[in-house]
Order: C-alpha cells, then structure tokens, then sequence
C-alpha cells in the first residue's frame, strides 16, 4: 500500500519558493533572492491565474479526458500499451500527440508520495505502477478536479531547475502565468513529457499539442505556425535566462542577505499586497536611496571613465540604529568584476585612518587640537630601510597645529604623532573599532599604518567613523534582514570628548583649506564631517563621513588593482559623497553636535603668527591659551631632505611634478642655495636656488651653501627608476657635465 496522500490545503501551505521578493524597509521590492539553489520554484499560483491556452494546452498533451475519470484513465491505458506494442514512437506518423498512460492525478500522487518515485533507470515497476493508481484514486476521492489541476500545474518539474509553471514561464519567457500566448503554452506543455529534450523535439511536440487542440480553443487565439514554433524552441532553450526577476537594486546586498538566513521555514513574511502571493523579506534597505546611488555611482564613473576609474560601492548607514540604509557593491554593467563587492573588499585604507590615530592621542591627553607639530621632512628608520613619509602634494608647510594637520591630511604630523602614541596603541584600537582584517601583527605594518598601509573593508570603515557620529561608542552594524535579532551591546572605545573634537576638525572647512582649498566637494549645505583617502600609486579613493543621523561611506578604484590616472580622494570619491548627502537631507536638517562633559571652548593665539588665533575646542584640563614651538632659530643649518642614504624610487604611472623631490633645510636661511652632484655616469653638477628638483637616476650628492658659497652641510642619496625621455636628459634640469 502506498503512503497516505496529503491533504489539498497542506499541500499548498507547505509550499515553498526557492525565491523570495527582498523589500526594502517600506515594503518596496528591490529584487528576488534565492534561498534554493537546487530546484527554481516560485510562488504558488491559483488555477484562476493561469491562462487558458497553457490549460488547455497541459490537458490536450497530458490528459485530455482529466475531467471525467477518476484518476485512471483506463482508454488511454490501453492506447498506451498498444502504441508499445506496435512499435509507435512519441509524436506518431499520423502528427497527433503522443499521450501515456498516467494522468494528471497519477503523476501528481508520484510527486507528494516518495514511495512512487521511480526505481534507477527512470521505470516504475507493476507493484508502483498499482500503487501509484491507488494513490491516484485516493487524491480524486479527496480534492476536486480545480486542486488537483492547480496542484500539479505549480509542482510539476520541467527543464532544467524549474519546477511549477510559474518559474518555467517566468524563467523562458519572463512573464507570470496568466500572461503566456498559445505559442509560449504549447512549449511548456511539450516539456513536460521529455524535458531535457532538443529544440528541435521540443518543438515538434508543440506543433502536435497546437494541432491537436480543439476549435473552441483556437478561436481564442490565432494558432501558431509550426515553423515559429521551432524558432521560439531554439531562442529560449539556447538563451541563458535570467529567472524573471525584472528589478535588481540590490544585488550584493541580497546575497549578504541570503548569507544572514537561518532555515528557510523562518524566513517567511506576510506578503505584501504589491507582490501577490510571493514571500517576502524585508530589509533595512530605503529603495530609493539604493536607487539614487546605484544610479549616481553610475554617471559619476562615467564622467571618470577617461581617467582609468571603473568601480565603486557606496555603503549609508543609520547612526543611531546601525541599520543599513544603502549597500551598493559595484558599478554593474560598467565594471568587469560587477559580482565583486566593494563594500566587502579589502582595500588599502590610504588615509582614512588618521581621525581614529589623533583621537587616540586627544583621549589619552598626549596633544590638543591646538598643539603644533612639525610638517617638515623627515627620515626614519624603519626595519625595511629608511623611511621617508611625504604629503601628498609633496609640499611642507613646517609647524601647524593639530587641527590644520588632521584636516588637511598632512602625513608627516600624522607619522609623528604615531611616533608619540605607538603603533601598538593605535594597532589595538583599531581592532577595538572593529577592523577584523587587520589579521597581522602591529610591526608588520609598522608606521605607515598611519598612512593606510592596511587592508580594510567598506563596511568596517563606515561603521568606525559612526562610532565618531555616536561620540566614541561603537556597536555592530544591524543584520540587512529589517528587525532581525541581534548584539547591541555597547563599548565605549573613544572618550566622547576626544570623539567629538575628531568630528568638529573633521568638519572645519578653514582647516582643511591649505590643502583642498575653500571650494571643493567636501563643503556640504550641512553640517558634516569628512575624510578622504588617496591609498599608494592612486589605486585607491575614499570618502567617508557623517552628518547628524547618517554615516556615508564611498569607494572608488579598480577591483583589478590597476592605479587610476592622476584621481585623488578628493576629485574621485568625494563629489559622489556630497552627492549622496545632499539627498539624504534635501528635507532634513543637519545640525553640529551637541557638546558632550568636559569639553570647553577656550580662546587659543599661537606665537611666530604659526596659525590665526581662533576659538578652540579643548578636554578639560588640557586648555591652552598661548600656544609657542620651541625656538631652533640658533641651530646650525642642516639638511633635512633628502636624508643621508636614501633611494627614491621613481613611479613610472605618477606625473613628473608630483615626483619632484623638495630640497629643505632646517632653519631655513635667506641667501642659502643648493649644489648637486651625480657621482655615477654620466657625472654633472647644478647649483639651485628652487627649493624643488626633478629626480634624475643615479647616484647624487646633494650640498647645502651658504650665503658664500661655501658648503654647510652634505648628504648622498640615490634615485632609481625611469622617467619619460623628456624627462631623462640631464640638460633638461640644469644639470651640466662635472669637470
């Protein structure tokens, strides 16, 4: 005996797509996800809802007298083991349609009983064959015709993945089924008997099944001619397909989505009544922001395409909740990689570190944002070599104040005040922040950790700076899955007063302008704070920063690691972040932050006229009201850069102007020049008052002369590498031939 055949109603109710409808947090679709990869089943679909040609097609192919017998339809039994016995193949000559002997009720009773399914070879023995008209009579007994009809019409397995006629019909011809013509029915019924069949066999069933339908049902719609019958066989049996789906706003974010699931059976929410019948989840993802991105992202890679610039993602985060709002992975269509995600990839932080590094130093009290540091050259010994930080404009603007340098993105201040804290200070609260991939030891990136010499993700950059927008307490970023369970917990990993000085500097328009000048896409209509990034050979852009309630986070580059051609931070990531954050407050104010305990306003001069005096924002205790550096203006001259042994290494991708090395010496002295010499072959010397010098390769001594003439100081260094031909001859930098 076979096993008890379910109910109707149990049936549907456990019916499961392997594809649910994600919305964002409004309830908006933004694109199916799959949560099955081993069959491709959509939602299920009334027998009202399906069009009468794929009807009236299905019965005419599988079981034309389905409503008048009562499981088993013993004529056509018969015909069956006749048509076996005289040799008559499927398709006979005569041009009808070649039916077997199971009908619908029977080959329904083999899907929900697992006893019937086939034995290997794909054949039932006579034992199953009984048991599967057993089965049959005993679903006729239990469900009328319209369920066992509907029942089978969404399990029936077709081609390929797709089981039910809902996926089929929308996996070849993208449309739901109630909207399939004669032609389109046809073929989906032809598949049914042998689905991995060719084109070509295909092709020829359905121009049997269309032949052989009935007149009431041609009258409906005009009957297919054969021939296009096997040309739409060939188009979408031949064709890759995409599944149906005819949105798809976020596509890496659906499968960070997917990965965030438990069972499937947890995962079903009511639908809403904009996607009938479907399951849904739904996100913590705003459809209209995720679209205002994705499509921004694209026209601004486009303006960029010229300059070697083909990927970016973008990631916005709500501040006070977590929740992701956008989560956009890639360009698309106009990247090579558009499965890659951005928002995951490690990339080379450049310098978006630097807030974390100076609010590490502004909580443990060792400097203000008024103290001074010196931005003059300077050459360190590191485990490599000497190391030899430089800005990126390649200029020094020798003492500023802490302010001045974190907001213009000065590295050398930056390099000296990881000096002041230790890389493993800094290393630690970095981890403490949540950059997982910081996996090595701290030595290991040594101190151009300061600099963004790390590998870290999108997502963990942006929720860093949204612990700065929450005054120092950081808490995961929320699962994409809108309302999901999950750690809120609380920790405190910057003093809310160091926390809230990082983000006024960070939004200080004035202090930033030695390097980005006034008017440059960081200046918002809001109050926000930003930071850029520029990683090593220009490979990489950031911007990243925070208005009052949201957190925007953009990168920009090549997935395959090649440098982009002369884009900074500024110029690559940052239009699209103001962009992005013009959008989210175009109706939404954005106001500073409130001041938290223990931090006061104190007017602050600084002595030698180093900086205009101002109001400064100071942790308590630690207000400085005169601010002085110590007076070398007694000390001998020296050279300062290029230091005694080192070798520059010329960047063949990096404009000549951007390489020229400064010649500085410290203090400086009026009337003092320079005299290099190139010791390897071919020799020449130059005199220079230009504080600048555009490498040539070889071995060069470098003297510094006073007012006499007479050298003071002396250095040897090396330059290696290659530059233009215009740029290699000696003549062309006032280098003439040594005596």
């Amino acid at each position: 005996m076979p096993q008890p055949v379910p109910r109707f109603a149990a049936v549907r109710a456990a019916h499961r797509p392997s594809d649910v409808w994600m919305l964002d947090r409004q309830g908006l679709p933004l694109q199916r996800l799959r949560l099955d990869d081993t069959v491709r089943r959509f939602e299920w679909v009334p027998l009202e809802r399906v069009s009468p040609a794929l009807q009236a097609a299905l019965l005419t192919a599988e079981d034309r007298r389905f409503f008048t017998h009562g499981g088993v339809d013993w004529a056509a039994a018969a015909r069956s083991a006749w048509d076996k016995l005289s040799g008559m193949a499927l398709g006979s000559r005569q041009g009808g349609v070649a039916r077997g002997a199971s009908t619908l009720s029977m080959q329904l009773a083999a899907l929900l009983v697992p006893t019937l399914q086939p034995h290997t070879g794909g054949r039932r023995d006579l034992g199953q064959k009984w048991d599967q008209a057993q089965a049959a009579w005993a679903i006729e007994s239990q469900w009328s015709k319209a369920e066992i009809f509907e029942a089978y019409l969404n399990l029936v397995p077709l081609r390929g993945e797709a089981v039910g006629l809902s996926a089929a019909s929308a996996v070849w011809f993208g449309k739901r089924p109630e909207g399939l013509d004669l032609a389109e029915a046809a073929l989906l019924a032809a598949l049914i008997r042998q689905p991995q069949a060719s084109p070509q066999r295909v092709g020829q069933r359905a121009c049997a099944i269309v032949a052989a339908l009935d007149a009431q049902t041609l009258a409906a719609a005009a009957r297919p001619r054969c021939s296009d019958l096997h040309d739409l066989a060939r188009t979408v049996l031949t064709r890759p397909h995409g599944g149906g789906a005819p949105i798809a706003l976020a596509p890496h974010a659906a499968r960070v989505l997917r990965g965030e699931l438990g069972a499937m059976a947890s995962v079903w929410d009511a639908p809403p009544g904009r996607v009938p019948g479907a399951g849904a989840l739904r996100s913590t993802l705003d459809a209209n922001l995720q679209g205002f991105v994705q499509e921004r992202l694209g026209l601004h890679l486009r303006e960029l395409s010229g300059r070697n610039v083909e990927d970016g993602a973008v990631l916005v985060l709500d501040n006070a909740s977590g929740e992701v709002l956008a989560w956009v992975g890639s360009s698309g269509d106009l990247s090579d990689a558009a499965a890659v995600d951005g928002v995951l990839a490690l990339r080379q932080a450049g310098s978006t570190l630097k807030p974390f590094l100076y609010g590490l130093a502004l909580d443990r009290q060792w400097l203000t944002a008024a103290s001074l540091i010196d931005d003059s050259p300077v050459a360190l010994t590191a485990e490599n070599g000497v190391y030899v930080p430089q800005n990126y404009d390649r200029h020094f603007r020798g003492w500023v104040s802490a302010r001045t340098a974190l907001a213009s993105s000065l590295n050398i201040p930056a390099v000296r005040v990881l000096l002041a804290t230790g890389t493993d200070r800094f290393f630690e609260s970095l981890k403490g922040m949540g950059f997982g991939t910081l996996t090595e030891r701290a030595d290991h990136y040594g101190l151009a950790l300061s600099l963004g010499g790390a590998d870290i993700r999108l997502l963990d950059l942006a929720n860093a700076y949204r612990m700065l927008a929450n005054q120092g307490v950081y808490t995961p970023v929320a699962p994409l899955r809108l309302g999901a369970p999950h750690s809120q917990a609380r920790r405190r990993v910057m003093g809310a007063g160091a926390a809230f000085i990082v983000g006024d500097i960070l939004s200080d328009r004035g202090a930033r302008s030695p390097t980005f000048g006034l008017e440059n896409p960081l200046a918002t209509r809001v109050w926000s704070a930003v930071k850029t990034g520029t990683s090593k050979d220009m490979r990489d852009n950031w911007a990243v920063g925070f208005t009052a309630r949201y957190t925007v986070a953009v990168w920009v580059g090549n997935f395959s690691g090649a440098p982009m051609w002369n884009v900074s931070g500024v110029q690559g990531a940052a239009p699209l972040w103001r962009d992005i954050v013009h959008f989210l407050h175009d109706h939404e104010p954005s106001w500073p932050p409130r001041v938290p305990h223990g931090v006061e306003r104190v007017p602050v001069q600084f002595a030698d006229i180093t900086e205009a005096p101002r109001l400064e924002w100071f942790l308590a205790g630690t207000a400085m009201r005169e601010v002085a550096r110590a007076d070398v203006g007694q000390n001998r001259p020296h050279i300062v850069y290029p230091a005694d042994g080192l070798i520059v290494a010329l960047d063949p991708d990096l404009p000549p102007a951007i390489e020229n090395i400064p010649l500085r010496m410290q203090p400086v002295r009026a009337g003092y020049g320079w005299q290099l010499e190139r010791l390897s072959a071919p020799p020449c010397r130059m005199a220079t008052q230009n504080p600048y010098w555009s490498p040539q390769p070889g071995q060069w001594a470098l003297r510094l002369l006073d007012t006499q003439g007479q050298p003071v100081d002396a250095v040897r260094f090396s330059v290696r590498g290659a530059r233009a031909a215009s740029a290699q001859d000696p003549a062309a930098s006032g280098c003439v031939a040594a005596p």
